[in-house]
């Protein structure tokens, strides 16, 4: 079955020339990179407006100030759609809330493992595929375009090996571990309460007990939003940070051939006409 994902933008700042950019590079990121290690096929289309949206696409929204309901949500008829902040990185946000929408569309999917607590047995972790490696310096580019690194369906296996890819950048480098500015999220059985691995300051990841949850029609995904205190917003990486410094610095590498084979694009559909 093949996914629809729609693109729009719903503030200025971020018109539909960007959208056309960044959804061509998430296309190239779903079929080239997500399909690899998760075999899933989809489509990523751009649209001007929230109106033009077919009924069968799961929209991610571009809006000026997300204010806490950042990330996937589910609406009145049980339906997916995703939040992204405008930003001068908005880019990297869209690619995380697209590759999470897709492996996991509603939140809830849960994979069994060992738990990444010292104390606890086999627990139930839930699919976020972006999160544990979402910080910004994780992140590579498609097509001249910041995308989220994400990891592989061998994230939760039981033991290490040196032969496998746990995440496509290769940050993550053993099962269950959590990069600097990730996070980490699980469902204990014997105690019914749901558990974080975080790891936001410091020099090591500390764990969290998030409690019993009462999902009350919402998705377990949007719960784990709410109780997550994020220090960075993935939207608003600042331009002296050495991602955005790196990615500046690289566009002329994409911009002036492009350009290049459009000048001579045009020139050809000039002769062709005089033809």
């Amino acid at each position: 079955m093949i996914k629809h994902v729609a693109l729009v933008s719903e503030v200025n700042e971020v018109p539909l020339r960007d959208v056309v950019r960044v959804s061509a590079a998430l296309q190239k990121q779903v079929l080239r990179d997500l399909w690899r290690y998760w075999r899933i096929r989809a489509t990523v289309d751009a649209f001007e407006r929230l109106e033009d949206v077919p009924l069968d696409y799961w929209p991610i929204i571009v809006v000026r100030d997300v204010q806490g309901a950042a990330g996937i949500h589910l609406d009145k008829n049980g339906q997916p759609f995703a939040l992204a902040e405008a930003g001068p990185s908005w880019s990297l946000t869209a690619s995380h809330e697209c590759l999470e929408m897709l492996v996991d569309p509603f939140g809830s999917r849960v994979i069994a493992g060992p738990s990444s607590h010292p104390e606890q047995g086999r627990v139930e972790f839930l699919v976020e595929v972006c999160d544990p490696s979402e910080a910004d310096q994780f992140a590579y580019t498609v097509n001249g375009v910041l995308v989220s690194d994400f990891y592989t369906s061998h994230y939760f296996d039981p033991v290490q090996s040196q032969e496998i890819q746990y995440s496509f950048t290769g940050a993550i480098q053993k099962p269950r571990q959590v990069l600097s500015g990730g996070y980490l999220s699980w469902h204990d059985p014997v105690s019914d309460h749901w558990w974080q691995e975080t790891f936001f300051e410091g020099t090591q990841s500390i764990f969290r007990d998030l409690g019993v949850f009462a999902t009350q029609g919402q998705s377990i995904r949007s719960l784990i939003y709410y109780k997550t205190p994020e220090p960075r917003r993935l939207s608003h990486i600042l331009p002296e940070n050495p991602v955005m410094k790196a990615l500046t610095a690289a566009a002329p590498k994409t911009t002036v051939p492009t350009a290049a084979r459009a000048k001579s694009l045009r020139e050809q559909i000039e002769e062709l006409k005089k033809r």
